[in-house]
């Protein structure tokens, strides 16, 4: 069982992005850098889907459910080493997370509604922008393979 003091080292990348390869970035409150949405398991049953839903709809109110929405897990998985500046949120003999990629299609941008605690301001780039915008290595290589997404090709 997971202390609950402990983030649980399995987290989600949920790129948005529009039918026109424009891609929605947030910035952090915490590191003031940007980013696709992301989000640890609240409970080591959640799945990788019901982590997705929760983290978009905490960090940008989307409701994944909405009309204009499609989300699609992209069945990767990225393995990194966690940063020694945020392993204090893990338990001690935690260093690395696993991290499931998944796709939020909008066929029409929604209104954001950012968590203040989390994020300070949001912008909408072209797949390319955000690729070069973002801080982490995994998410830039997940707004690179957009294009294929998009195309219906993976």
């Amino acid at each position: 069982m997971q202390n609950p003091d402990f983030k649980i080292p399995e987290s989600v990348l949920v790129v948005i992005y529009t039918l026109e390869a424009e891609v929605l970035l947030i910035r952090r409150a915490d590191a003031g850098t940007w980013q696709s949405v992301t989000g640890s398991k609240d409970f080591e049953h959640e799945t990788w889907h019901q982590t997705a839903c929760r983290e978009v709809m905490e960090e940008t109110g989307i409701d994944i459910a909405h009309p204009h929405c499609e989300l699609s897990d992209w069945a990767l998985e990225n393995i990194y080493e966690i940063y020694p500046a945020w392993r204090f949120r893990y338990a001690p003999h935690v260093s690395h997370n696993k991290e499931r990629v998944f796709g939020l299609k909008m066929s029409k941008k929604m209104p954001i509604r950012l968590s203040p605690k989390e994020h300070t301001e949001y912008q909408w780039l072209s797949w390319q922008e955000a690729a070069d915008t973002c801080f982490s290595p995994s998410n830039a290589e997940a707004i690179l393979m957009l294009p294929r997404w998009l195309q219906g090709l993976r």
